[in-house]
């Protein structure tokens, strides 16, 4: 696996706003706000999600057995009436060169496998005498339908994956989030053959692109596995704006804090900020602003900060409110999700959890309330953890002398110091 994604990456995805249906117009209409506020504080990724290639898709529901958009060899391509500039046998290319002239990188999403609908037709592969239904394998998606998997023991069946990775590396795509991949309660050990053959492939063909794996949760016996086959793996099935969700997040990042490495990063999914579910009602609310409170939101922003998890943001870029755009342009938050190295929790009790990290210049602490009341720090947890004198509070951007020790229920405290 190339040297890439050294540090964590920062982007725009499209699911918590348009599940499975986003347009062309949309992509770009976000790409263009992240260019113009965002990408100066390392905001650069902008991922189309799943379905791009399913025409009548309009929700985050999906259309069982659709019919889908796909090439002479059994490869999906995307429907012309959500991305017309990819008429023509274009594909994704007109718009990752939109993405780049903005100063941007273009991802998107797939699904493990190969097409039901090839399958089902017999239809051929780029390369082989074989057909697609010969190289199928009844490792079906348990929430979608979509795909068969693909027997990589095959050399043909590694084969299809090369042919894929050629066409997006055509279409200059900079990174590849795959699904239905990393575990599934029907197939709880993983797919771990077909994510080693897509990582060879795409070290074969481009090792630039970037390989993103969910949904999660993700197996601890498999943190070395991925950490050599994967760039960012998720933690968690999709995340949503829900204080629980949040909560629980807290033991997953303590467990796979030994996994962080450049190259390699445990993923805790999405932040849901700002305004989302436009065409997405996943959790049975529809269209809103993040439920999640000010005090939650900047916990989670911090948690993912000094986790160093990747951080895609899930709002639509076109309503981007101040509040929300101080979250994602955080200078000090922005300079530590660079650097840090030794992030670990060191405390943790019914009310309190304590991380701390270090980098070459700086040490860092973040104190969480988690209870569900507004509560002053005891004199024990605020001596051993509190910086001295001369540090810095990264929220409010006080000294650490004048934070008071209040912290509100569900909200936090991080400081630098030197």
């Amino acid at each position: 696996m190339k040297n890439i994604a050294l540090t964590p990456p920062k982007g725009w995805n499209s699911w918590n706003i348009y599940g499975a249906s986003v347009t062309e117009q949309e992509v770009r209409n976000n790409a263009q706000v992240m260019a113009e506020k965002l990408k100066a504080y390392g905001w650069e990724y902008v991922v189309v999600d799943i379905q791009w290639y399913e025409p009548t898709a309009s929700t985050s529901l999906y259309n069982t057995f659709a019919p889908l958009c796909l090439d002479e060899y059994s490869r999906p391509v995307p429907a012309v009436n959500r991305f017309p500039s990819s008429e023509g046998g274009l594909g994704m290319k007109p718009l990752a060169d939109y993405v780049h002239s903005l100063g941007l990188k273009f991802g998107i999403h797939i699904l493990r496998g190969i097409p039901r609908e090839a399958v089902h037709r017999r239809m051929p592969l780029k390369g082989t005498t074989l057909t697609a239904d010969q190289i199928a394998t009844n490792t079906i998606c348990p929430w979608n339908s979509d795909m068969y998997g693909v027997n990589t023991r095959l050399p043909e069946g590694r084969q299809y994956y090369d042919s894929l990775m050629e066409m997006y590396s055509a279409w200059d795509i900079d990174f590849i989030k795959v699904d239905d991949i990393a575990f599934s309660k029907i197939y709880p050990d993983a797919h771990l053959d077909e994510i080693k053959a897509i990582r060879e492939s795409i070290d074969r063909i481009n090792p630039n692109i970037i390989l993103s794996l969910s949904p999660g949760p993700a197996n601890l016996r498999d943190g070395s596995f991925l950490q050599e086959h994967a760039n960012m793996w998720r933690l968690t099935d999709d995340f949503w704006d829900e204080w629980p969700m949040v909560l629980e997040m807290f033991e997953r990042c303590n467990q796979w804090s030994p996994f962080i490495r450049p190259g390699s990063w445990p993923d805790c999914d999405m932040l849901p900020l700002g305004h989302i579910a436009i065409r997405s009602d996943e959790r049975g609310v529809s269209e809103r602003d993040t439920r999640l409170t000010r005090d939650e939101q900047r916990t989670m922003m911090t948690l993912w900060s000094l986790f160093q998890s990747p951080l895609m943001f899930g709002g639509e870029l076109t309503l981007l409110d101040d509040w929300t755009f101080s979250l994602l342009a955080n200078k000090e938050l922005t300079e530590m999700h660079l650097k840090l190295k030794h992030q670990k929790q060191v405390w943790r009790d019914n009310t309190w959890i304590v991380w701390q990290a270090e980098a070459d210049d700086s040490n860092y602490t973040a104190i969480f309330n988690i209870s569900d009341t507004h509560a002053i720090l005891p004199h024990d947890i605020a001596a051993r953890f509190m910086p001295a004198a001369g540090g810095l509070e990264m929220w409010s951007g006080q000294s650490t002398e004048s934070v008071r020790d209040a912290i509100p229920s569900h909200g936090c405290l991080i400081f630098r110091a030197i």
